[in-house]
Parts: C-alpha cells; sequence; structure tokens
C-alpha cells in the first residue's frame, strides 16, 4: 500500500473525527472533493485510486483538477476554493507526516485560492415579503407548514440548513420565545422570536406530531424537508406571488436570500452590526458588512451628514478663434 492511502484514511478518522469533531456536512464535503480529486487522477495517470502515491498529487495536477472543476463541471469561485480548503487541509495533515514530500506540499499549500467580485447581496422588500408570505394556500395542509417556514425564515434568518434540522423540542414558545439552532462550527445559538412568528408557529404545531424529536417541518411522510426541497418551495412560492408583487420577477429568491432579508430587516431597525453578526451566527463582525454595503438607506444618511465640498460649478466658455490659430502655430 503506498503512502497516500494510510494518510488519507487518517486524516477522516484521526483528524477530522477524533481531534476536530468536524460535523457530518464538513466531513461531507471533504469525502466528496477528495473522491472527485482520485477519479480525476486515475484517468491522468491509468492508475486505480488505491496505488495512487503522495508524488501523483502534485501542484500541477491539482492545479488540472481544479481548471477541470471550473471549465467542465462549470463550479463557481466559491465552490473551487471550498475544494481547494479541503485539499489544503489533507495536506497539511501530509505534511507533519510525511517530511521527504515536504517541497511537493508546500508547492500544493501554494495554490492561491480564486479572487472573485463580490456581488451586492439580494433581498426583499416588506412588500415583497407580504406578498411571498401570502402566496402558500393556507387552506392546505402544506401551504400552512409551507406559511410556518417562510415566516420563520425571514425573522430568523436561519439557514436552510438549520431550518431542516430543527425539531419541535428547539422551538421554545412561552416567556421569551426562541428557537435554538445549531449552526456552523457546532455554535449553538438561541434567536428570539416576534410575538407575530410565535403565534404562526404556536399555531402549526397543533399539526403535527408532538414528540419532541420529530421535525418541525416535516414532509407529509414525517420526513425532515431537504434542502432541495425548501429551495423549491421558496420558488414555487415566489412565482406564486409575482402576479401582485411584480418586482419579484426581476429576483431570483434562495433561502439564503430569506436569510439576507433578516439581515437587512435588523440593519434598517438600527441594530448594530456585531449583533447581527451573533444573530446570523456568522464567525466575525466582517462577514455582516456586506449588508452595509448593500443598503442605499444608510449610504444616504450618511451622505446628508457629511459636509459638501467648497466648490462650485464651472462655466463653460468656447474658446477665441484667433487665440486657438495662434497656440495651434
Amino acid at each position: 500500500m503506498t503512502a497516500l492511502a494510510p494518510t488519507l484514511q487518517a486524516f477522516f478518522t484521526d483528524r477530522l473525527i477524533n481531534q476536530r469533531d468536524a460535523s457530518p456536512h464538513t466531513i461531507a464535503a471533504y469525502r466528496d472533493t477528495l473522491r472527485l480529486l482520485l477519479t480525476f487522477i486515475q484517468r491522468q495517470t491509468g492508475k486505480q485510486p488505491a496505488t495512487l502515491d503522495i508524488g501523483d498529487l502534485d501542484a500541477t495536477r491539482i492545479t488540472a483538477f481544479l481548471d477541470y472543476l471550473e471549465r467542465e463541471r462549470r463550479n463557481g469561485p466559491r465552490t473551487l476554493n471550498a475544494r481547494l480548503a479541503a485539499i489544503h487541509s489533507l495536506f497539511r495533515f501530509a505534511a507533519a507526516r510525511h517530511p521527504e514530500h515536504a517541497s511537493l506540499i508546500a508547492r500544493v499549500l501554494a495554490i492561491p485560492a480564486k479572487r472573485f467580485d463580490r456581488a451586492i447581496v439580494t433581498y426583499l422588500t416588506s412588500e415583497e415579503v407580504d406578498a411571498l408570505l401570502a402566496a402558500p394556500d393556507r387552506d392546505r395542509w402544506i401551504g400552512r407548514r409551507d406559511h410556518a417556514l417562510l415566516t420563520l425564515a425571514i425573522q430568523t434568518g436561519l439557514r436552510v440548513s438549520e431550518l431542516t434540522a430543527l425539531r419541535r423540542q428547539d422551538v421554545h414558545l412561552g416567556t421569551g420565545a426562541h428557537v435554538r439552532a445549531n449552526g456552523k462550527g457546532r455554535k449553538l445559538r438561541a434567536t428570539p422570536l416576534t410575538t407575530r412568528t410565535a403565534a404562526v408557529l404556536r399555531s402549526w404545531l397543533q399539526e403535527i406530531d408532538d414528540s419532541p424529536a420529530e421535525p418541525m417541518f416535516p414532509t407529509t411522510r414525517g420526513r425532515p424537508l431537504s434542502r432541495d426541497a425548501v429551495a423549491l418551495l421558496v420558488a414555487k412560492h415566489t412565482t406564486a406571488a409575482s402576479p401582485s408583487c411584480p418586482s419579484l420577477k426581476t429576483k431570483t429568491v434562495s433561502p439564503h436570500v430569506l436569510r439576507h432579508t433578516a439581515a437587512m430587516n435588523l440593519l434598517h431597525a438600527g441594530v448594530d452590526s456585531t449583533v447581527i453578526a451573533l444573530w446570523l451566527g456568522h464567525e466575525s463582525v466582517e462577514a455582516t458588512q456586506i449588508y452595509i454595503h448593500a443598503d442605499m438607506t444608510i449610504k444616504e444618511r450618511a451622505l446628508a451628514r457629511a459636509a459638501p465640498p467648497n466648490t462650485k460649478p464651472g462655466r463653460y466658455r468656447p474658446r477665441d478663434d484667433l487665440l486657438a490659430f495662434l497656440e495651434g502655430l
């Protein structure tokens, strides 16, 4: 057996699972990246993945792999950088175990992340929110479920993975109503609920299984909704709401747009960016700055408070023909 196979196995069992106690999402993301990489190297070299050595995964081949992901699999910059982060993590682990490959590992670790333009975030206005929440047919069980999910998502800004993982026991509707979520990096946080959101959830809880461990937003078969199912229901209700709110036709509304909407509502209410970062479960306050950049209202208020420069507009005067002739000599 070559050095790569035991190193790869130890990376998952020792490093990710035992030492870092990585979340299932992280393990799955790293697994998918390395599976794609080994399959790509197999096509390049003709070797079976179990027979590949660390030397077969040099910087040239990994750069070619990233190019393949971009050109043929149409991966965007964020996905490419996530894939590269997984590869870098493996090679940092391998560096301590295989110093004989130090030079090759250093060249792989030197592969830079892909730079990209950061688009201004999309969010919903209050009119668009009202139209979207009115779209589900609340005469039907599925419509009431979707309405409760959309209401919670827009008010709390929970990630789609947090919404799908919610259980009845995570929602507390007594004094100090709040919802508890397990976010990225296994960070637990509690998000308060407004009176209106609590009332919607209280009504919804009467229609589902009262076992504490049951999903908060189940399918008709009682299973948790998938991420794709949430994305589809958001898109469906956005389409249904578009005739009454034409501005929705110009926006691609996803579950993450609902998260952006919650953040912008907090920002418009004057909530400090550090509190918004805690509310959303961001790793750092810097991640919240995108909402300030996106908000023209804040920029306009800042412009109104700024002192204008002491200057006057110039006045256009045509040049004298004779002087122009002399200057042209």
